[in-house]
């Protein structure tokens, strides 16, 4: 799995240092091409030398050669690597990493690597557990990036706790397990909708509501870096999507929506209905801008096209739909209606009396039931990270 892979592997200070020795020569022995970045205070755990030696490739550190002035580029190796493996990261560099500071090469090539980054912590258990590295581990994990979480067990200063960097034979195990799941889903179809609707009243005003796209749109992204093909139908959202393997499809309307959605819902093996449509649209809309005229308006309005129900009523045994539903009371009963209505195979539930979830939200708190009523109950996450529990549920179902 291994073979040929392009990884850089970053050391920083920490006792846990040692342990890079041990996994770089898994990682050679496996195949991969492995180019070592240290901070200076690496330096004092583990020599240069040794890691050269191991990697077969000159170590950096600085950012420039100071024999000749030759400079190492960040962005080289940004554009170089299949992943970026920050092993050990010591709180510092962690909170380096999660406000943008680059006051090393290590850091300066963190932000320039267009590849997944893993991390995987190593400090005592009291700095570990502290608010601020909490905050910044999350913060880290809302930009995409994957924590291997550390061990408990006894640490340098005598402790007991969890802070020890995990060990190498398991870190190459989960770098290998990232590299599988990269093409899990190859050869699969999906179509995923995102962001709100916007139902015009004139050309200047609407009917629509607070979603941002952003779990859509992290959902697509999710599904493609497992090798889908996503089709993503977006309504009004200043999201962008970066992945090669998603089309974007931009619409304004439910009805704009639902045509996409049936055009391209044959074509696919399964279907993630995670827009926030517009239950209602004006019965008329002008196609001017209405004056104001100081007297109090009424607008006529009538049900939009019901998209769930439509895919639902299309759907073939060989296809998954995904519903979503945001509710404010009595949430699994309504979700459970709304499950068999449909006829989604799970649908996934979340409540605006959680706090953290719903629409403009950079996190979410969900529960998935199937159409065998099994309830799954999940925290409070990045979003990027809830894409990933309902990617899972789906690759469980197409099994």
């Amino acid at each position: 799995m291994l073979k040929g892979k392009k990884i850089i592997l970053g050391i920083t200070g920490s006792i846990a240092a040692y342990k890079a020795a041990t996994l770089i020569r898994l990682l050679v022995k496996e195949g991969a091409l492995v180019k070592v970045i240290v901070t200076p205070y690496a330096k004092e755990f583990i020599t240069p030398v040794t890691l050269a030696t191991l990697s077969k490739n000159t170590v950096l550190c600085d950012f420039f050669h100071h024999d000749d002035g030759a400079w190492n580029s960040h962005v080289e190796l940004g554009l170089w690597a299949d992943i970026m493996l920050i092993a050990p990261a010591s709180a510092n560099t962690i909170a380096k990493m999660a406000t943008g500071v680059c006051d090393n090469l290590l850091l300066t090539t963190y932000l320039s690597m267009r590849c997944p980054v893993m991390i995987a912590p190593a400090m005592d258990c009291d700095m570990f557990q502290h608010p601020a590295t909490v905050r910044n581990i999350e913060t880290l994990k809302s930009f995409g990036n994957i924590f291997i979480e550390p061990a408990s067990g006894e640490l340098a200063s005598g402790l007991q706790g969890k802070g020890r960097m995990e060990e190498p034979e398991i870190i190459v195990k989960q770098v290998e397990e990232f590299f599988k799941s990269r093409t899990i889903l190859s050869g699969k179809k999906f179509l995923v909708t995102a962001g709100p609707t916007y139902e015009a009243i004139d050309p200047v005003r609407f009917i629509g509501n607070h979603s941002s796209g952003r779990m859509g749109y992290s959902i697509a992204e999710t599904l493609a870096a497992s090798g889908a093909k996503v089709t993503m139908i977006s309504g009004p959202s200043p999201l962008k999507i970066l992945h090669k393997n998603i089309e974007v499809i931009k619409v304004v309307s439910a009805e704009d929506m639902l045509k996409a959605c049936v055009k391209h819902f044959k074509n696919v093996h399964a279907a993630v209905l995670s827009a926030a449509v517009a239950d209602f649209t004006p019965a008329t809309s002008s196609p001017e801008k209405i004056k104001k005229k100081g007297i109090p308006m009424n607008i006529a309005l009538k049900p939009t096209a019901d998209i769930a129900a439509m895919l639902g009523k299309l759907k073939t045994k060989n296809q998954l739909l995904v519903g979503f539903a945001l509710e404010t009371n009595d949430e699994i009963n309504n979700a459970k209606k709304k499950l068999k209505e449909k006829n989604f195979d799970f649908i996934v539930l979340n409540s605006l009396n959680d706090e953290g979830a719903g629409f403009n939200c950079d996190t979410n708190k969900i529960i998935i039931i199937d159409r065998h009523n099994k309830i799954e109950k999940y925290g409070l996450k990045p979003k990027t990270e809830v894409a990933r529990d309902i990617k899972n549920k789906i690759i469980h179902l197409l099994k």
